[in-house]
């Protein structure tokens, strides 16, 4: 019995939704474009996660220690640093690799080099390069470097150039996350409006098939349930539609953004992701659609 009924439903449901293609249609480009600013959004927070980590991986705290200090000296501060819970490493470098370094980064300047020359000596200084787990733990470090006891060997402690470009990056992440999930916001209500008034056209273009519902005793759950189904329908089908366009736009896209993040595949992250984006799509697609349903039910249709 209860087979039998919701197979009616289902039947009624999937008839209302294709007997007006221009209605349904134009609700599910709006729903599919709804979910693929929903999906750039989640590859968004994906890209800038990879960018920020791998620039955090990079920013380094160079230490440079006085050339008065003792080897014994540099050898506990190097091992008091990387005690500390905050550092991820910390890696010396002589005055010998320092200038070898120097050296071969302006191996092109024959004036940097000339001038080296005729210097007569190794004008740099040792120092400790230290990485953090996190950048925001540098201030931490510092601190320390300041108040251990061994503070009268250190020069000066310089933080990496590419620490201000990582507040920068999260700063502009941020930013356009947050334009993104404003825009989602904004296409979301169009997409529930555009699909509340398919639902209320249908509901109108149904209304003696409905009279005939009440006459032979229809329950009021029976006869909202194919309006329901129909907004359910909408959802899941753009989640389905918007999946599959998925595909060979990140194909696409992953060799133009490989030219700027060598590292980031988008299309190998769409893969890894594939279940959590289509759970994503199918959530906020049939959400939209349930809602849009129930408020034009609600409204118009009086059982």
């Amino acid at each position: 019995m209860f087979g039998a009924a919701l197979k009616r439903v289902m039947r009624s449901g999937w008839e209302k939704f294709s007997r007006d293609t221009s209605s349904s249609s134009a609700a599910l480009l709006v729903m599919v474009i709804v979910l693929f600013i929903v999906t750039s959004l989640f590859f968004l927070q994906g890209i800038g996660s990879f960018l920020i980590t791998s620039l955090q991986e990079s920013v380094d705290v160079s230490t440079f220690l006085k050339d008065s200090a003792q080897e014994e000296e540099i050898v506990e501060l190097k091992q008091s640093l990387a005690s500390l819970p905050e550092v991820k490493e910390a890696v010396y470098v002589s005055k010998e690799e320092a200038l070898a370094q120097f050296t071969e980064r302006h191996k092109e300047d024959q004036i940097i080099l000339d001038s080296l020359d005729a210097i007569g000596q190794n004008p740099l200084l040792a120092s400790i390069n230290i990485k953090a787990w996190d950048t925001a733990s540098f201030g931490t470090i510092t601190g320390f470097l300041e108040t251990t006891p061994l503070a009268s060997i250190v020069q000066n402690v310089d933080f990496h150039e590419r620490a201000p470009i990582i507040a920068r990056l999260s700063s502009i992440t941020s930013g356009v996350r947050t334009a993104m999930l404003a825009g989602s916001i904004f296409a979301g209500l169009i997409a529930v409006l555009v699909a509340f008034n398919t639902i209320r056209l249908t509901i109108y273009s149904s209304k003696e098939e409905i009279e005939v519902m009440r006459l032979v005793g229809a329950s009021n759950m029976f006869i909202r349930s194919p309006f329901l189904l129909q907004g359910i329908i909408v959802g899941a089908l753009a989640s389905m539609i918007t999946f599959i366009l998925l595909v060979p736009f990140t194909l696409f896209l992953s060799s133009k953004l490989e030219t700027f993040i060598p590292q980031f595949n988008l299309f190998e992250y769409f893969m890894s992701n594939f279940l959590v984006i289509l759970s994503l799509q199918l959530f906020v697609g049939i959400g939209l659609g349930i809602l849009s349903s129930l408020i034009a039910i609600r409204r118009y249709l009086k059982v």
